[in-house]
């Protein structure tokens, strides 16, 4: 008996939440989303408002959460060219589950050590 199978851009997932996370797993993209859950943003604004992203990487997260169909790019035609970007009707549908995930990473980061209480140990010599 074969898993159930979901398919998004020719990759296979054997899960509906592996699909889901793979739409915004990144280290940028749940920063980008969480920017535009605030309104719609400039490029500009979200190269200022995330520390550390450079242009490039902000350029192809958001062509990546663009393909995806969660966020939508709208190009002015206007010199200089103005471009903003929001969150499609399907990027909205996100939004709860990103607070809930907020929630529970803040409440992660509080309840949780500092450092990991799993310890691996490797052995230093055949003797060990």
């Amino acid at each position: 008996m074969s898993a159930v199978q979901y398919e998004f851009n020719g990759k296979q997932y054997q899960c509906p939440i592996e699909l889901s996370v793979s739409l915004f797993s990144g280290k940028w993209k749940t920063t980008i989303i969480c920017k535009l859950m605030d309104g719609t943003k400039r490029y500009g604004e979200l190269k200022k408002l995330i520390d550390g992203i450079n242009h490039k990487m902000l350029a192809e997260q958001l062509r990546e959460l663009e393909q995806a169909g969660i966020i939508n790019r709208k190009v002015y035609p206007v010199v200089p060219p103005k471009v903003e970007y929001a969150l499609t009707e399907l990027g909205e549908q996100l939004t709860p589950a990103i607070r809930l995930l907020q929630q529970w990473g803040s409440q992660f980061a509080t309840e949780l050590p500092q450092e990991s209480p799993v310890q691996i140990s490797v052995p230093l010599s055949a003797d060990s």
